[in-house]
């Protein structure tokens, strides 16, 4: 089992992600009744105490397992999660003051720069991943951690959905969404993600 440490069994440094990639997931797998077995596939026997990064090789286990073993319910449950990281983001990570400043500018200033900070603290939940702004409404992950080495018909990022949608939707404007229009589990280079109003919303691919 790889520890939460960002440390690795041979003693050298694990490329680390932000530790709300579990701990938000982890109730609702516990209400949904699926936490001991993704934990036993997973090899996860504790959850990270929240207080610094983590190893992110866990992580996409425990989003990975979860996706074999409850396919249904693992888009939504691994988007409530992102909700419930973004809102984390909000209320521990983002200053009061900046909330309100970008609450006030056009949609179009606050998206850039919402961007400008989230290509910033990207490691949070890009992990080792290669984190691009195509446009301040368009992100991608190259080599995307939680889904590496996965293949899958669709887009399954929907973690990564929600905390865009959380941040857009409090930032930006009430009427963002984020939709995963490409992803690296289905064969495209990266996963993308494209946030807009749904009069403007794209409609997600196979």
């Amino acid at each position: 089992m790889a520890p939460f440490d960002g440390t690795s069994a041979a003693g050298g440094t694990a490329a680390r992600i932000g530790p709300n990639a579990l701990l938000q997931l982890d109730p609702l797998l516990r209400e949904a009744g699926l936490d001991r077995s993704v934990y036993a596939a997973a090899g996860i026997e504790a959850m990270p105490d929240g207080t610094g990064m983590i190893d992110e090789r866990p992580v996409a286990r425990v989003h990975q397992e979860l996706r074999r073993i409850a396919p249904g319910r693992a888009p939504d449950l691994a988007h409530a999660a992102g909700v419930g990281t973004g809102r984390y983001i909000l209320a521990h990570r983002i200053p009061r003051a900046a909330q309100r400043l970008l609450r006030m500018l056009p949609a179009p200033l606050a998206a850039r720069l919402l961007a400008r900070a989230i290509a910033a603290n990207a490691w949070t939940f890009a992990g080792s991943g290669r984190f691009s702004v195509k446009t301040p409404f368009c992100f991608e992950i190259a080599d995307n951690p939680v889904v590496r080495g996965e293949t899958a018909p669709r887009p399954v990022c929907d973690w990564h959905s929600g905390v865009f949608t959380t941040l857009y939707a409090a930032l930006v404007h009430p009427d963002m969404r984020c939709t995963e229009t490409a992803c690296c589990a289905a064969g495209a280079p990266a996963c993308r993600f494209e946030i807009a109003r749904p009069s403007r919303a794209v409609t997600r691919r196979p």
